[in-house]
């Protein structure tokens, strides 16, 4: 028995031992095969160096060597934006074999240095690798489309608006435009020009050379318009053109405000100052097709007479006179705004601004708003 015993914990010993072995072995084989899926990149990186932007888009390639005893393969490949589009070798790629990862850059509209990265995942080692390209986009000649993408026949312009941005009353303000004739032949402007009387035209030269730049010079007369707030006039130039094609239809734009000498201190503390209870009305939720009636209620906190010169809605509401617009100090009076939601639907923000002679804040605004429910 005592023999017996021996031989099976002998026997079983042995077994245990062979086994043990031969999973060290898998372990060992499986960590050598693992080793050996292997690729290596010839480059990681490329400078593109300087590059021009008219050319269109560049290209660079990425090779890469399975230098392991398995085949492996690029599983996917992402870039770091929209502007590099990557492709590579789909299939699988044998022991010793070459495969390519091709890196594209759109230089259009982007001017200036680049850098980009891919990152390639695989079924190797190492399983993610980085790939980089850079250079500097040096920006394609403007051309008179750029400059002017506007076409009107044979004339080129910016905007089909001449825009004086912000001007206030102190005096008239002249301004320049600059014009392309895109034409063979010279282009003429006609004397004949329609536009308000505060708005006066001349032409830097009457006559463009083809394919030559010209200025349309306009004068605003600030006082003649005598308003304020956001105005749009139609202004009609003629040129020599045949057809349709010599009527030329602009809109001159400009935001007025009153203009305030500089003041001193002492002055400002005893000038005249507009101040409103609120500046919101939120009239939360109507029906489409109710009125919507808003009361703000404005006071004197200054120490002059206020002058309430004007006030001018941005929608289609309408907006009351003041009860007064002349307020002694610490006096106070209402504007009454009604908004008619005929039309309307879902959130509303309306805006009318008042104007004064307060000279810290001349123009404010006040705000209407609310939900318009079907």
């Amino acid at each position: 028995m005592k023999k017996t015993s021996v031989w099976i914990v002998a026997a079983f010993l042995a077994f245990a031992a062979h086994n043990n072995a031969g999973a060290q072995m898998l372990v060992e084989r499986q960590g050598f095969e693992k080793k050996l899926a292997r690729i290596d990149f010839a480059e990681k990186a490329h400078d593109f160096g300087q590059v021009q932007e008219e050319n269109g888009p560049i290209k660079h390639t990425f090779e890469f060597e399975n230098t392991g005893e398995v085949p492996v393969k690029i599983t996917g490949v992402q870039a770091s934006c929209g502007c590099t589009t990557p492709d590579w070798t789909r299939e699988e790629i044998q022991p010793g074999s070459k495969g390519i990862i091709v890196a594209q850059y759109d230089p259009a509209n982007r001017p200036g240095q680049f850098d980009k990265a891919l990152t390639v995942n695989t079924n190797a080692e190492p399983n993610v690798v980085i790939l980089t390209i850079k250079g500097v986009v040096k920006p394609r000649p403007r051309t008179a489309e750029d400059d002017f993408p506007t076409e009107m026949g044979n004339l080129r312009v910016k905007y089909r608006g001449f825009n004086f941005g912000k001007l206030t009353t102190e005096g008239p303000v002249t301004k320049t435009f600059e014009v392309y004739n895109q034409g063979k032949k010279p282009l003429v402007f006609s004397d004949k020009v329609i536009s308000p009387s505060h708005v006066k035209v001349s032409f830097r030269p009457k006559e463009i050379a083809p394919e030559s730049r010209g200025e349309v010079v306009i004068s605003y007369d600030v006082a003649g318009l005598n308003d304020l707030g956001w105005v749009s006039d139609n202004l009609v130039l003629f040129t020599n053109e045949e057809g349709e094609n010599s009527k030329k239809n602009f809109s001159v734009i400009a935001t007025i405000e009153e203009y305030f000498p500089p003041m001193t201190e002492e002055e400002l503390a005893q000038a005249p100052r507009l101040q409103l209870e609120k500046t919101t009305y939120d009239f939360g939720k109507t029906k489409e097709g109710d009125k919507v009636v808003a009361e703000f209620v404005i006071t004197n906190g200054g120490r002059k007479e206020l002058n309430i010169r004007k006030t001018k809605a941005n929608c289609g509401c309408t907006v009351s006179s003041p009860e007064k617009d002349t307020l002694q100090p610490g006096e106070s009076s209402k504007i009454t705004a009604t908004l008619d939601t005929r039309g309307l639907r879902g959130n509303q923000f309306k805006n009318i601004t008042i104007f004064s002679n307060d000279p810290t804040a001349p123009t404010q605004t006040v705000t209407i708003k609310g939900e318009v429910q079907q």
